[in-house]
């Protein structure tokens, strides 16, 4: 009996239950229960035990995202002029990455497979790059918005029409100060836009060319039939196209702007 109730004692010490023998065990007498508690565990865990892995094995994490829309910069205008050249966007580049270029990175993503978020990833523009050539200055800023460059010396002093073919801008200026600047561009090699300095001799708000029969809204001559003026082809086509000497604006409501403030006189510095 002593055997058996000692193999039974060590049972309950494994399972940290409470064991009580039989009423008489053959001596004729009753035993008290025995309660057999197993320890606990004494100090809590510790930072060091094992935790489930951030990502689940044999899985990678998603691509980088480079820029998504509400972004804007030089790298926007790139990718951009990058889709242009696959002919997934058509406007701009403008350097903000907006509605359109959502839409053309989704297009361009859902043609190869790519999972169509409309966020450039690292993996999304490696693709393009693969497919793009390195994109020029006058493609990064085909539709204008380049800074310009410092004014002429001329330029300093008086009322003046700033205008660099360098940079392509024309600055309004007022005693050496700068009140507006703006894209412009200029004749085509068979009728170049003159150099030098001349003045305002003409203005003519709604003018129609004689010589080509083309609108010249707000033109502003300044040497024979070379004007200012704004330039619907310009504003859809940008520096896809040329003038035939004039100086053109794309935007309607700066160069609408400048004409009211312009006056017969003032001087137009035309200049590299």
């Amino acid at each position: 009996m002593g055997r058996a109730f000692a193999a039974l004692l060590v049972l309950a010490m494994a399972c940290g239950c409470t064991v009580q023998t039989a009423d008489g065990d053959g001596d004729g007498k009753r035993h008290l229960p025995v309660r057999i508690e197993v320890p606990k565990r004494s100090t809590p865990p510790t930072d060091e035990d094992p935790k489930p892995s951030a990502t689940p094995p044999g899985e990678t994490s998603a691509p980088a995202v480079l820029w998504s829309r509400g972004d804007s910069g030089r790298d926007v205008r790139e990718l951009q002029a990058r889709l242009r050249q696959v002919a997934w966007l058509y406007d701009g580049p403008t350097g903000s990455y907006d509605d359109l270029t959502e839409r053309a990175v989704k297009g361009f993503q859902g043609k190869r497979g790519l999972p169509r978020t409309g966020r450039t990833d690292t993996v999304t523009w490696k693709r393009l790059l693969n497919m793009t050539h390195e994109p020029g200055k006058w493609e990064l800023y085909l539709m204008g918005g380049q800074p310009a460059d410092a004014p002429d010396p001329r330029c300093l002093t008086g009322r003046v029409l700033c205008i660099s073919k360098t940079s392509r801008t024309l600055r309004w200026m007022i005693d050496g100060r700068t009140v507006t600047t703006v894209s412009v561009r200029f004749g085509s090699v068979g009728t170049p836009t003159r150099e030098g300095v001349f003045s305002v001799y003409w203005k003519s708000r709604h003018h129609v060319s004689t010589l080509y029969d083309s609108p010249m809204p707000y033109a502003m001559f300044f040497s024979g039939g070379q004007a200012v003026h704004y330039s619907a082809d310009f504003a859809a086509n940008g520096y896809a196209g040329a003038s035939h000497g004039c100086v053109n604006v794309r935007d309607e409501a700066a160069i609408a702007d400048l004409f009211a403030q312009v006056r017969n006189g003032d001087k137009v510095v035309v200049h590299w």
